[in-house]
């Protein structure tokens, strides 16, 4: 289950780490085999689904994406919760947004979906 607590430190450490644009801090909250869902897959990668799945494949995606964003910065807007999950909503380049992350029992995101306006 998850908490108040830990979705708030969570969502804190993950907007530091984004704008950090360090790359491996930002895996860090992710299992290996993960699963990233976002139309930005499909405009950079030409991934039909919006999905990749697994660290590689996903550690190409957003270091392009840091790459071509050089002044990538987040800024946290609000965490709801849910038993499994939390939403982060935050002001991003793309304008307001809102990523779904999903958890295992080890607390490390293995989904992620992403909602931009």
């Amino acid at each position: 289950m998850i908490d108040n607590t830990f979705a708030q430190e969570f969502a804190s450490d993950w907007i530091d780490s984004w704008n950090t644009h360090d790359l491996e801090r930002i895996l860090a909250h992710y299992t290996d085999d993960f699963e990233m869902t976002s139309p930005i897959i499909i405009e950079r990668m030409g991934v039909p689904s919006g999905t990749l799945k697994g660290k590689q494949a996903i550690r190409d995606y957003w270091g392009l994406g840091l790459q071509r964003n050089p002044t990538l910065h987040f800024e946290l807007v609000q965490v709801f919760v849910s038993a499994n999950s939390i939403l982060i909503h935050y002001n991003g380049h793309k304008g307001p947004s809102a990523e779904y992350l999903y958890f295992d029992d080890q607390r490390k995101v293995v989904k992620a979906v992403a909602h931009y306006t």
